[in-house]
Formats: structure tokens, C-alpha cells, sequence
């Protein structure tokens, strides 16, 4: 059993094709249909069905590809460690973060990473501070930055605050708000908003704050990206509460002190188990050394 037959299995599950296997692997098809008859001889069972119309995994096959994944996951990460061992750091680094993240400049950390270690293939996966964390202790992103309430903390990963913030109400220039130079929690539940989903830690800030006051208020919209989010308020079609770190990089919009804000805290965090060297490489570009562990 080799690892480039490996390779073949994975790319046919994927395509669902030969011909695009073969595509993506760069050999000729029959090459590539000669190693998986030969792996599927020396298993003594077929991975794939094939007929002229599709190709799909056999029960057998479906049992053979997270071990195949496992197996080439692992003979990456030997190379990558033994490069790392006389002092070339390549391989894959994948980064998390949240749309609103304000306290690295996430493109010139990148920038100078990328400068330092060009070998390394970099991932970005933006999304929601929650599954950012579950993401992390899976292992699917190796580092990531979110925002999270005051009243919560980052668990089973490594993690390090990167900075404290509060929230400002954002509305449309012309909005009748947009003279005063603050407003209060009780005079913006009256205000129809523009929010991130609930049960997001994004939004919980917010609900949180408005909780405690004793105040309900109306989220007539709810948006998953935060620069879109800041588009609609622009619109005229709610009021928002954001960062104001993050306001300030924003157009279109007018941004109100809030008397009684919530504030938000930044963390970056990484993976509790051990690291790779591009994720170790990153971390130090961030300047939080190896004796961060997980906490």
C-alpha cells in the first residue's frame, strides 16, 4: 500500500470522477485506475463502483477513506516536522477569525508571516467566535480571533486576550440619533436593530446588557457578517451596536457613545495539543511566545 495510491482514493471520493482525479493528481487516467485496482487487489475488496454515468464508494471504500485522509495527514505533517528540524518552516496554516476583529491587523500579520515563511500555504475561515473555539479544539483551525462577552472566556484551548473594547451605537447619517453625542441603553430600546443571529456570542453582548437594564428591544434583522450588517444600519433599515475599534475602519455610517455599553474582550487562540511549526511560527509573529499553553 502506497501513499500516492492514497492520494488517487481521495481525489476520485472527491471528484466523484477518474477523469477528474486524474486531472487534479497530474498523471493519465489509466495510470491512476492501475494503482486503485491495484490497491483494491491487495485489499481484496473495491473501493468504488463505477458505471457510465457515476462513480461512488463502496461500503468498503467509505470505511477506507478516514483512514487514507489520517494516513496522508500524517506523512505531511512528518515532512513538515523534519523541515522544521533544519530550519524551514513550510506546510498549511489555517486561521480563523470574526468579521469585526479589530485589535491585529490581520492582513499585515499575514503579510509579514508570509514574508518570513513563503513556503507556507495559508487557510482563512471567517466566522462566529462559537465555532471558532469548537473549530480550534477539533483541530480544523489551528489559531483564532474572536470577541467574546466579559462574563466568558475561551476554554480547552490555548488562549491568550488580546484587547478590551466597547460598544457604540451605529446608525444612518441621517437618523435622527445621529446629532446626539450619546444616548443610553433605555433610549435605543426603543430603536428597531440590525443585529448578528441569536445565541451568537456577537449578540450576547448586547442582549446581555439590554438583560441586566431590565429592557427589551426589537432585532428586526439578523446578519452573520458584520460589514454587511454595518451596510444595512447605512440604509436607514435598523440601528446596530459594534466594537469601536471596529467602527472606526467603517464608512457610511455615524457612530454614537453609549453611556452604559457592554464591552467585548479579543482573544487569540490556538490548539490545545501540540502545534505545527507554521502555527508556532504565526503565534511568534503575534509575539505570544511557546510558554502560552492551554488553559
Amino acid at each position: 500500500m502506497e501513499l500516492q495510491q492514497m492520494r488517487y482514493v481521495v481525489a476520485v471520493a472527491e471528484t466523484n470522477s477518474f477523469t477528474r482525479a486524474a486531472e487534479r493528481c497530474l498523471v493519465v487516467q489509466s495510470a491512476l485506475s492501475h494503482q486503485i485496482a491495484r490497491l483494491e487487489q491487495e485489499l481484496g475488496a473495491r473501493l468504488f463502483e463505477r458505471t457510465t454515468r457515476r462513480v461512488r464508494l463502496t461500503p468498503a471504500g467509505a470505511a477506507f477513506l478516514p483512514a487514507a485522509r489520517q494516513c496522508l495527514d500524517a506523512a505531511e505533517r512528518a515532512a513538515v516536522e523534519v523541515a522544521a528540524a533544519i530550519g524551514e518552516v513550510r506546510g498549511r496554516l489555517s486561521v480563523g477569525l470574526i468579521p469585526s476583529v479589530a485589535a491585529v491587523d490581520i492582513p499585515r500579520a499575514l503579510r509579514d508571516f508570509r514574508r518570513q515563511y513563503p513556503k507556507v500555504r495559508i487557510s482563512l475561515r471567517v466566522g462566529a467566535s462559537d465555532d471558532l473555539v469548537e473549530q480550534v479544539k477539533q483541530g480544523a483551525v489551528e489559531v483564532a480571533f474572536l470577541g467574546l462577552p466579559t462574563t466568558a472566556r475561551p476554554e480547552g484551548v490555548g488562549v491568550r486576550e488580546l484587547a478590551r473594547d466597547r460598544l457604540v451605537a451605529v446608525v444612518a447619517p441621517d437618523h435622527p440619533l445621529a446629532d446626539e453625542p450619546a444616548v443610553d441603553l433605555r433610549r435605543l430600546s426603543s430603536e428597531v436593530f440590525v443585529d448578528l443571529p441569536a445565541k451568537t456570542a456577537g449578540r450576547a453582548q448586547s442582549d446581555l446588557a439590554f438583560s441586566a437594564a431590565g429592557l427589551t428591544r426589537d432585532v428586526a434583522f439578523e446578519v452573520t457578517n458584520a460589514d454587511f450588517l454595518a451596510r444595512m444600519v447605512g440604509q436607514g433599515l435598523g440601528v446596530a451596536m459594534l466594537p469601536s475599534a471596529y467602527v472606526a475602519q467603517l464608512s457610511g455610517v455615524t457612530t454614537i457613545e453609549v453611556i452604559d455599553a457592554p464591552a467585548r474582550v479579543e482573544y487569540v487562540i490556538w490548539s490545545p495539543g501540540s502545534r505545527t511549526p507554521a502555527a508556532t511560527a504565526f503565534l511568534r509573529i503575534l509575539d505570544i511566545p511557546d510558554v502560552y499553553g492551554a488553559q
